[in-house]
This record gives C-alpha cells, sequence and structure tokens, in this order.
C-alpha cells in the first residue's frame, strides 16, 4: 500500500492513526495471547503468552500516546511482525485465513451477545 514512506507522510496528516492501529493490534493481541480456560487447562506457557501480549499492548499505547506521529510506522511494522510469528497455526497455516477465522469468531460472540436477554439493541 505504498510502504513506510506512504505511512509516515499518512501520520503526519493525521495523527489519529496512531489510535486506530493500536485498536487493530489490540483485536489482534488479545484472542491469540489471552488465556483461555474452556479448551486446555491454563499452564506456565499460558499465562507467559499472556503476560507477552500485555507487555506488547503495553509498550505500543506508550509509544502512541508519547508520540502518535512518529509511533504509526513502528506499531505497524510490531502487528505485521506479531501476526506473521505468532498468528499462523496448525489449523490455519495462512495468516490471512487465521485472521478471518478470528474475525469471524468474534462476529459470532458479538451476535451472541446482542441478542442475549436483556440485550440493549
Amino acid at each position: 500500500m505504498g510502504g513506510g514512506a506512504a505511512v509516515t507522510g499518512r501520520a503526519e496528516a493525521d495523527p489519529g492513526l496512531a489510535f486506530v492501529l493500536l485498536r487493530l493490534a489490540e483485536d489482534i493481541v488479545w484472542p491469540v495471547t489471552a488465556v483461555d480456560g474452556e479448551t486446555t487447562d491454563p499452564c506456565a506457557n499460558s499465562f507467559a503468552l499472556d503476560e507477552v501480549g500485555c507487555a506488547l499492548l503495553s509498550a505500543l499505547r506508550d509509544w502512541a500516546r508519547d508520540s502518535p506521529t512518529t509511533a504509526v510506522p513502528g506499531i505497524a511494522r510490531s502487528i505485521i511482525r506479531f501476526t506473521a510469528n505468532v498468528i499462523p497455526d496448525s489449523d490455519h497455516p495462512d495468516t490471512a485465513d487465521t485472521l478471518e477465522a478470528m474475525r469471524d469468531q468474534h462476529l459470532v460472540l458479538a451476535h451472541a451477545m446482542d441478542s442475549a436477554p436483556g440485550a440493549h439493541h
């Protein structure tokens, strides 16, 4: 989409882009690193991965807060690196497939919450 120069130019024009990228990072990092007690018993590795996710998001938030314009390219690179290195799994070896599966799971959850008794419409 134009490479780093395009991102840098866009960041200077729209510092709010750091916030958008941070929200995108949260939507990718939380589901991947969060401890899930439903599928397996949590173990030391589960908690370590959860802490890694928390540390990464905390660092990205600090960066976005302290320097939103210069943070944009770094946050974008961090999302890409995390996605390429952590997201693919044996069920979905293609990163795009895995991200689509995560999106589909979020939509199912959102619809379930929206249609739950007492949900606000």
